[in-house]
């Protein structure tokens, strides 16, 4: 006669108190008798061609032993191992007996189907684990971050999540494209940011290291990542951002990443925040491509735009064209075309005889002579305090 289904499930359980396998954990007593107890209820789910309310529990309960083997620590191979161990040696038991060679294509069948069962459960039991400890770890870090950006409660918040805290950090203001598919109207715009974004929150930690911290949101945001100095030299070893680095992550993204960075000991981050996006905004109004850069790139600029008397006396010099908005786009026009009256001419869509009547008007207005190479320096940085002007005044209104 055919033995029946259980018979596998027999041997297991008869096997139960046996030797652990070779890997046993040794910080888990009793693994062995673990694997074969979860085999065990494998086996009786897939004995039964129709499933019982009593199979929800035994899936229920073979579940929880593999979650907690997560969170005990045992690798999800050395588990998956010890499975297929175990029933390798239940079915060799069982093929050595005086079995047909029906029994043994019986025996192998459910051998495949409760492997099946208990790979697919302990798989989904480990992945939950991950899932849930990675997005503790993401809610402390984030924690953290605000603490750092705020200059309040870090050590208290380092202590509680067990992130430790670097000496100095690169503190890196980035900005994040949009992604063509935010534009398509035949696509979700959130899905896509959202996806976007997490694509390169997985990045960054291979990129720049697992103790980078971030706080970004689709558009972008702040990293801080650690710089473990020792009298003001960085390790040669230690992940930090650089424009290599930033080509990964925009890689990542799949969209241009543009990145301001300053660096500086930790109990200034809240400073070193505010001056990394102020010269992130300053590259951006600049029309500087997607990069890395820092306070070399844009020194004459960014110390001349600073608020302040210098900003003020620049931007002021374009105020008489403020009732005069076509007079403000020829300006602009006419400068970044780098003085090309016949493209200026081309880009407004004016004739170039009207072109040569707004510059006669904006040199009369603004008292810069366009045609200089010093009236042309200074009418780009007095645009530049200008746009820097009107976005600091819209901040404070909004």
């Amino acid at each position: 006669m055919t033995p029946s289904a259980p018979s596998l499930a027999a041997t297991l359980t008869r096997t139960a108190g046996a030797d652990a396998p070779a890997e046993r954990p040794d910080t888990v007593p009793e693994f062995g008798a673990g694997v074969r107890e979860c085999l065990a209820l494998a086996a009786d789910l897939v004995a039964e061609p129709d499933p019982e309310p009593a199979d929800a529990a035994r899936l229920a309960e073979l579940v929880g032993r593999a979650g907690a083997w997560a969170r005990e620590g045992v690798d999800l191979d050395t588990v998956l191992r010890a499975y297929h161990e175990t029933v390798r040696t239940a079915f060799a038991d069982l093929a050595g007996g005086r079995r047909t060679g029906a029994d043994l294509v019986a025996d192998a069948d459910q051998a495949l189907r409760l492997l099946e069962t208990v790979t697919v459960a302990t798989s989904a039991a480990y992945l939950d684990e991950h899932r849930s400890a990675a997005r503790h770890h993401q809610t402390a870090a984030q924690t953290l971050v605000t603490a750092l950006l705020s200059g309040h409660g870090r050590a208290a918040l380092a202590r509680r999540t067990g992130i430790v805290i670097a000496p100095a950090y690169q503190v890196v203001a980035l900005s994040i494209a949009v992604h063509p598919g935010e534009t398509d109207p035949r696509r979700n715009a959130e899905t896509v940011a959202r996806r976007k974004l997490r694509r390169l929150q997985s990045a960054l930690a291979p990129v720049l290291g697992s103790r980078a911290l971030s706080l970004l949101s689709v558009d972008g945001g702040t990293v801080l990542v650690p710089v473990d100095a020792t009298e003001g030299a960085a390790r040669i070893d230690a992940p930090v951002l650089t424009a290599d680095a930033l080509e990964v992550l925009s890689a990542a993204a799949s969209v241009p990443l543009t990145a301001a960075v300053v660096t500086g000991v930790t109990s200034r981050i809240p400073d070193l925040a505010a001056q990394a996006h102020d010269l992130l905004e300053l590259v951006r109004a600049l029309g500087r491509p997607p990069g890395l850069y820092d306070i070399a790139d844009v020194a004459v600029e960014y110390q001349l735009t600073r608020p302040g008397p210098a900003r003020d006396h620049l931007a002021a010099a374009l105020g008489p064209l403020t009732p005069h908005p076509e007079l403000l786009e020829t300006l602009r026009a006419y400068v970044d075309s780098g003085l090309d009256r016949k493209s200026t001419a081309v880009r407004l869509a004016i004739h170039p005889t009207s072109l040569s009547h707004r510059v006669r008007r904006i040199e009369r207005l603004t008292g810069i002579t366009l045609s200089r190479p010093d009236g042309l320096a200074r009418a780009s940085l007095a645009l530049l305090a200008f746009d820097l002007g009107t976005d600091s005044r819209t901040k404070e209104y909004a």
